[in-house]
């Protein structure tokens, strides 16, 4: 693996699951590092911000977390059950960031595929 694919690598890994990095690796060993970079500059969600948002009570019980990194019927979900009654808000403190990661690997797959 060359410097290029590994600052690639470096500077998306708080994107993605750790146990995906190795496909992640191959991948952009596979395309090239310009073809890598091309997805990888797709606009990814932070994991980040969507604990924030979670941690938020009034945004964590109405889905504005769910919303943010795409899962629009999970977020219309818990808007109507107002984050299931605050358990579903808990459930996600512990469950958003790893769904953040999952959902931007899949993005990463999909640009991937198209370039």
């Amino acid at each position: 693996m060359d410097n290029q694919t590994s600052a690639l690598l470096i500077n998306c890994a708080k994107y993605f699951p750790e146990e995906y990095l190795p496909a992640i690796r191959q991948t952009i060993e596979e395309i090239g590092p310009q073809r890598a970079q091309q997805a990888l500059a797709m606009e990814y969600k932070d994991p980040t911000v969507a604990l924030i948002l979670s941690l938020i009570c009034f945004l964590g019980i109405s889905g504005i977390d769910r919303f943010y990194i795409g899962d629009i019927g999970l977020g219309v979900g818990k808007l109507i059950t107002g984050g299931g009654c605050g358990i579903w808000s808990l459930i996600d403190l512990f469950l958003i960031m790893g769904a953040t990661k999952e959902k931007n690997y899949q993005k990463f797959m999909q640009n991937v595929s198209y370039f």
